[in-house]
């Protein structure tokens, strides 16, 4: 039997340890496809298998076989149930649902569970606009391990688009760093991606810059410059690397 599994609940906190008062790491989405390393009594100590990022979930709310045809395009998309009455309940942007049945509109997903057509897109669809994904997050709340419309960080925000388009890119911001190749030049240009230590922001022209910003406690656009000088000298830290977006 293969080691495979997909998360089906709306998004769920990766821990650290066997415990919810351990510290999150990242989020797991609706979907998302994982083996397991362990089980502890109620938890799974799982590698997600998009960036073999180790960490534990609650033994719960998954499934073996799994065959995503959509994923969501929007921040959060609404779920419906019955007559198309909306719920309290969403999916986060990037989660892969597994189409049941369709309407004109709508898209059963589980057993009284639809989504509109409109919030999501085929299970292939690339988006090479990186700035309009990003946008999608502006004013989401800073959450340090988040990855969701609840709440991201900063090494998320830049991991999401490669998660969406089906390539490689790691969790973590000294993962990106490492992983990131470097370029030279002395002004800034869309699509770059600038590095601290702990910290990461995308370029959406030569002058702004996006990011989930800690000290702001939201993903907001920022001047490049002025951001540059603020956390060298709020956070001491200096621009130790610039990247560039691949797609």
């Amino acid at each position: 039997m293969k080691n495979n599994f997909y998360f089906i609940k709306q998004f769920s906190n990766i821990y650290k340890k066997t415990s919810k008062d351990s510290e999150v790491i990242s989020q797991i989405l609706y979907g998302e496809k994982f083996s397991i390393l362990s089980k502890n009594k109620g938890w799974l100590k799982i590698k997600t298998s998009f960036d073999n990022y180790i960490g534990y979930i609650e033994n719960k709310n998954y499934v073996t076989n799994y065959n995503p045809s959509h994923k969501v395009y929007v921040l959060k998309a609404s779920i419906f149930g019955k007559a198309n009455k909306k719920t309290k309940n969403f999916l986060s942007f990037g989660s892969k649902i597994s189409k049941i049945r369709e309407n004109k509109n709508y898209i059963e997903f589980e057993v009284n569970k639809w989504l509109k057509k409109k919030d999501l897109k085929n299970i292939n669809h690339n988006e090479k606009s990186y700035v309009k994904l990003f946008k999608l997050f502006l004013k989401t709340k800073y959450t340090w391990g988040g990855k969701t419309f609840n709440g991201i960080d900063c090494s998320a925000l830049l991991q999401l688009f490669y998660y969406y388009n089906k390539k490689f890119y790691p969790r973590d911001t000294k993962d990106q760093i490492k992983y990131s190749k470097k370029i030279k030049r002395k002004i800034f240009k869309k699509g770059d991606i600038i590095f601290w230590k702990g910290h990461v922001a995308i370029c959406i022209n030569s002058k702004q810059l996006i990011h989930a910003y800690g000290p702001e406690k939201k993903v907001l656009i920022m001047p490049i410059i002025e951001t540059i000088r603020r956390i060298e000298q709020t956070a001491k830290l200096k621009v130790i690397k610039i990247s560039s977006i691949k797609y």
